[in-house]
């Protein structure tokens, strides 16, 4: 059995998540519900594949929704046993090869939530694959009433699978909870609840602000709100990866990277894989957690769940996760940004125009 701390646990590596949540799984007597943006066929996706099998055959509702583009192989086939023992599988807005492609295409299902029983929430930045076992993730398992909250964002969810029109602000109102709340993006240029939450957080932040992304390409407002807190004496601390998966992003990111440097941000690369923690962290007490990454692509053409607050209990494990982060991660070197060679410049300034899509 992998040893949980209740209510609250941040658990940053993947195969013990895996392993907890797979246990959860097994205990599970009413319900087991199911966001992501992809599950793995493979040894990962499989080994979760058996555990809901088995759930299912045993009377318990099961519910998966998967984006279309994520799922990839793990379908309707991949899951035709747990089907035909009462599960269902919804995948997320099925790509239509139109004039929309590259508006309401590029629309994807990036939340990532598991819910169990009226009693567990999993939330966080990781996909149920065995292709993140070395990264760093972030994923906070809550014993807890929340879940009830987020179950029914689930159902609404479940119910506009497939839906290309709706009522934006409803989808996007923001929900509380005790000292929590949930704010939720849909594909929006206007509504970008998620980046709203972030300014504002920054512009409120006192003495620091710590921020773990895998990509990062913020827009003008979010940049002038992290430069605004350095110049009034606010810690800024930024980690991304050395090398994320996607290398376009860090070639583009570079091209903040100087600017906001000489504003008093400060960035560290986390060094020994990919960082994909997706977290934030004002003044030691007030937490963000959830699928959204720092970058114009979330914000604007993603569907993401974000859950902030303040609880101590969580700002703690987020700091000590953080700290660790920052042991494994080398400071950002202007004079060597200054010197990076004149090929990377250029695709810097090719790839800009392109910064929403990537």
């Amino acid at each position: 059995m992998t040893k949980i701390r209740e209510p609250y646990q941040l658990i940053s590596e993947p195969l013990r998540y895996y392993n907890a949540m797979v246990e959860d799984i097994e205990l599970a007597k009413d319900y087991i519900y199911i966001q992501t943006f992809r599950i793995g066929n493979d040894e990962i996706g499989e080994r979760f594949r058996r555990a809901l099998t088995a759930k299912a055959k045993q009377g318990v509702e099961v519910k998966i929704i998967i984006d279309y583009w994520g799922a990839g192989s793990a379908n309707h086939d991949f899951f035709k046993e747990l089907i035909k023992a009462g599960g269902e599988l919804r995948l997320f807005e099925k790509i239509r090869y139109n004039t929309d492609i590259f508006t309401k295409g590029h629309r994807r299902n990036h939340r990532k939530l598991l819910l169990i029983d009226n009693e567990i929430s999993w939330i966080g930045s990781s996909n149920l694959t065995g292709y993140n076992l070395n990264w760093r993730e972030s994923m906070l398992r809550m014993k807890s009433d929340i879940t009830e909250t987020f179950v029914k964002i689930f159902k609404e969810d479940y119910r506009m699978y497939n839906k290309y029109k709706f009522n934006i602000a409803y989808k996007t109102r923001l929900i509380k909870h005790g000292k929590f709340e949930i704010v939720r993006d849909v594909p929006s240029i206007t509504f970008k609840r998620i980046n709203q939450k972030f300014i504002k957080l920054l512009k409120n932040a006192k003495k620091r602000v710590l921020i773990e992304t895998p990509y990062f390409l913020p827009g003008f407002l979010l940049r002038k709100a992290m430069m605004d807190a350095a110049a009034r004496g606010v810690e800024v601390i930024v980690i991304i990866p050395k090398r994320s998966d996607v290398n376009l992003i860090d070639i583009l990111r570079n091209k903040y990277l100087g600017p906001l440097y000489q504003k008093g941000v400060a960035f560290n690369f986390y060094e020994p894989n990919n960082l994909h923690a997706k977290i934030i962290l004002i003044d030691d007490k007030i937490i963000g957690i959830g699928s959204s990454n720092f970058d114009y692509r979330s914000f604007r053409y993603m569907y993401e769940i974000m859950m902030f607050g303040e609880n101590q209990e969580i700002a703690d494990q987020l700091k000590e996760h953080i700290y660790k982060t920052l042991q494994n991660s080398s400071s950002f070197n202007y004079q060597q940004w200054l010197k990076r060679p004149l090929i990377n410049k250029f695709f810097e300034y090719i790839l800009l125009p392109f910064r929403h899509l990537l």
